[in-house]
């Protein structure tokens, strides 16, 4: 008698993303974050303190370094707005005092120095931080970039200095505030030729 392998059938993608659950996992995720650094975080924690089902998370990310950078680059993007009137400088300066002032709200500052250093030991989790939230800032700042008269082999320099900036100061304890954020925007539209 021949034995034959039984292989399970393929399984159908999983139920469309309950919004409020998403949310609360987010939530839940920078929360405990927050409260007890990154290290703290487990997708039991997450699902726990979010009110669901751990297969809830697994289904929908596979690591709680992607739920928690979802979540931060959600926050980003929602409280980060990139202007498209104006003038350059005028829109640097809205795009960075509220990058600065995100900075300084709900232990943000803390958490990303916590993720910084986590990236640093970790190249795995490093590619993800750059992926799923540098690269999300990067592109809202290109864009903002691109809508102006920048060269562009000047907006990735203009981008390096500006996020340069912003990483420098976070990581020496202290994030920046709005009068830097004007200076850093003033100086950045100088350099792109826009006085």
């Amino acid at each position: 008698m021949r034995l034959v392998k039984w292989y399970p059938r393929p399984v159908k993608a999983g139920r469309k993303r309950s919004e409020v659950s998403r949310r609360a996992i987010l939530t839940a995720a920078l929360e405990i974050t927050r409260r007890e650094g990154y290290r703290a975080v487990t997708m039991e924690r997450i699902a726990a303190e979010a009110g669901v089902g751990k297969q809830t998370l697994y289904r929908w990310w596979s690591s709680r370094a992607e739920v928690v950078l979802e979540a931060l680059g959600d926050l980003a993007e929602s409280n980060i707005p990139v202007l498209e009137r104006g003038s350059l400088r005028l829109r640097l300066s809205r795009f960075f005092v509220d990058s600065f002032r995100s900075l300084r709200h709900g232990g943000t500052a803390e958490l990303l120095r916590g993720l910084m250093a986590e990236a640093q030991l970790d190249p795995a989790f490093r590619a993800e931080l750059k992926s799923r939230f540098i690269d999300r800032r990067r592109a809202a700042l290109r864009s903002l970039l691109e809508s102006s008269k920048v060269a562009p082999g000047k907006r990735e320099l203009l981008i390096d200095l500006g996020f340069g900036y912003l990483w420098y100061r976070l990581l020496l304890g202290y994030a920046p505030g709005k009068t830097d954020a004007e200076s850093l925007a003033s100086a950045l539209a100088a350099a792109a030729g826009d006085t």
